[in-house]
């Protein structure tokens, strides 16, 4: 009877010294991860919390944690690009309004304080006056709708849309422009009606900003294109020219906010770098998508793809 008791007890000690152990090593585990969790958030650093255990309770949560923390990463990286963006189209936006705004303030100096000059002249100064602010206007109005947009502070319902119709409309309000230009004019439209999920204002919208991108860009090319086309699920259209095109280095970052081209800081391809910008956030809120594929001289393309309606 004493040894079965004695086994008993020796027994239990064993099981009370194990799970003293395991006890230990749980909180020597959880303390680890309390002193990285503190370092991660101090130094901002990409580090995981790395500890080994036999616990499957605390494997479930060390993977939580880690998913967090990339989940975490990933969301500091993308206000890192954003504010970064913020700052660089901040000081953009103040350098486009400034040189314009200079060159007005010549001009009335000019207007107010020389009496030498002519009719003529004061007419032709007080036309460059209204050109340039009107150029200032653009911009502030391209501005706030971009925040507008990336705010969610618009109101576009997605209706059935004839894509068809909407792009003759568009491309024939250039056409005086653009043949006036000597460039030709190449359009792809087919004649039965093709309808897809969308808005006609924002459409609009988007069709002009790539008109008039490819205008300004690719009319040395001499020929400005749009055409429509269709599969079974999507409906694409294409806004190309044969102008100058983007280097691939560019490719991939004209849609960023007041990012341009070296050459559009030239007095003949000037532009904000929002246009592009508003153009993709206008086709993301339609639940389509905007591709890019340019070959200098040859052909540059953007492609607009919305979902297809059949009924």
């Amino acid at each position: 009877m004493v040894l079965l008791l004695s086994i008993i007890i020796l027994l239990l000690i064993v099981i009370i010294y194990f799970q003293y152990r395991e006890k230990k090593s749980h909180n020597t585990t959880l303390h680890y991860t309390y002193k990285t969790l503190q370092s991660i958030i101090a130094d901002n650093t990409s580090e995981k919390v790395l500890a080994v255990t036999t616990n499957q309770e605390l494997r479930l949560l060390f993977n939580a944690i880690n998913g967090l923390l990339d989940h975490n990463q990933k969301i500091m990286a993308t206000h890192r690009k954003i504010e970064n963006s913020t700052k660089k189209m901040l000081a953009n936006v103040s350098h486009d309004i400034k040189t314009p705004l200079t060159v007005v303030l010549g001009y009335i100096e000019i207007l107010q304080l020389d009496t030498t000059i002519n009719e003529e002249e004061r007419q032709q100064l007080l036309s460059d006056v209204h050109s340039k602010t009107l150029e200032v206007l653009q911009l502030i109005h391209q501005f706030f709708d971009l925040a507008k947009l990336e705010a969610g502070d618009t109101d576009y319902p997605i209706t059935k849309i004839n894509v068809n119709e909407i792009c003759r409309k568009n491309i024939l309000s250039f056409y005086n422009l653009i043949t006036s230009m000597g460039v030709d004019i190449d359009i792809d439209i087919p004649e039965t009606a093709v309808f897809a999920l969308g808005n006609e204002g924002a459409l609009d919208r988007i069709m002009n900003n790539l008109l008039s991108n490819a205008i300004t860009y690719g009319a040395e090319g001499n020929v400005i294109g749009l055409a429509v086309r269709h599969d079974d699920t999507n409906i694409y259209v294409d806004v190309w020219d044969r102008g100058k095109g983007i280097d691939e280095y560019h490719i991939d970052r004209v849609f960023e906010r007041m990012y341009t081209l070296e050459d559009s800081r030239n007095k003949s391809f000037q532009g904000s770098g929002l246009g592009l910008t508003i153009t993709k956030r206008l086709v993301e809120i339609l639940g389509g998508t905007i591709h890019l594929s340019s070959i200098p001289y040859e052909k540059t393309i953007f492609t607009v793809s919305l979902r297809k309606i059949t009924y």
